[in-house]
């Protein structure tokens, strides 16, 4: 009985019962999506949010590829047009790649394909309508592209994985500067950030991240299907500016597209590649 809340790369949201969409097995293909959502060409869905009611004083906080975030009132999308509704306004050549559900006073990390991270508060972003185009989140360098966004909750690891494999928790407390008081604070939005990963030819570029805890579990999926899962506990903790270590073998060719975190208390996995990571 959730309202599953479905957004595209075009910036558009759908709104849908989650008794709407037919339960199957792990191994069963599902439903065509084009069976649920009116999708237009070409437009594909990058991010879901789960919420049970629409509450007053909980937000959508929206990310694009090209570092644009914007904030939105969680009531202002409690809407049933079967076209769904527009959420934001997108630049051209520029997608919606990641979309969290927040308090009113989380912070957000913003990290990018070439090794750049930015934490700030989400009251950096005041809250908009749904046709606003929103804000820049993070000046990127040339050729620079936003590819995941957390909200930094304290004691737990931001996960950074590579497309070559590698991979390598760092604490979150490590993405806020120190004032001069000595506390840790969140930066300004807009800047260009930290450096989060060590970069090589052989890591490759930022794939993902995802935020975890060490009771949590973590996915990952290549590009040739293959899927493994193995406890968050098991990737060791390092530095913002280092390279990490390996924890998914690919075959030659092959690249991490995907992660994401996965409560231990979940106990439907799927079959693996390798059950652990690989140091």
């Amino acid at each position: 009985h959730d309202y599953v809340l479905f957004f595209t790369n075009a910036g558009r949201v759908h709104r849908r019962k989650g008794y709407l969409i037919s339960e199957a097995g792990r191994t069963a293909k599902g439903t065509a999506i084009v069976n649920i959502l009116p999708l237009e060409p070409g437009e594909e869905v990058t991010a879901m949010v789960l919420t049970r009611e629409f509450t007053e004083g909980e937000y959508i906080f929206m990310a694009t590829r090209k570092g644009t975030v914007k904030r939105i009132a969680l009531d202002a999308l409690n809407t049933s047009r079967k076209a769904g509704a527009r959420a934001l306004v997108l630049d051209e050549g520029d997608d919606l790649i990641s979309v969290l559900k927040t308090s009113g006073n989380d912070n957000i990390i913003l990290t990018t394909e070439q090794g750049m991270a930015i934490c700030f508060n989400e009251n950096d972003v005041r809250p908009m309508g749904r046709t606003a185009a929103g804000v820049r989140g993070i000046t990127l360098m040339d050729g620079d592209q936003v590819v995941g966004a957390e909200k930094a909750q304290a004691g737990k690891c931001l996960l950074t994985v590579t497309e070559n494999g590698y991979g390598k928790r760092t604490q979150v407390e490590e993405y806020l500067r120190l004032a001069e008081d000595g506390s840790r604070q969140p930066q300004n939005r807009g800047g260009k950030g930290l450096k989060n990963y060590n970069l090589t030819e052989k890591t490759g570029k930022v794939a993902g991240c995802c935020l975890v805890s060490d009771s949590d579990d973590v996915m990952l999926i290549e590009n040739g299907g293959v899927i493994i899962r193995f406890a968050a506990k098991d990737v060791n903790i390092y530095k913002r500016g280092a390279q990490g270590v390996i924890i998914m073998r690919l075959e030659e060719g092959n690249r991490v597209i995907a992660v994401s975190s996965v409560t231990g208390e979940d106990s439907g996995e799927p079959e693996s590649q390798e059950t652990e990571p690989q140091t």
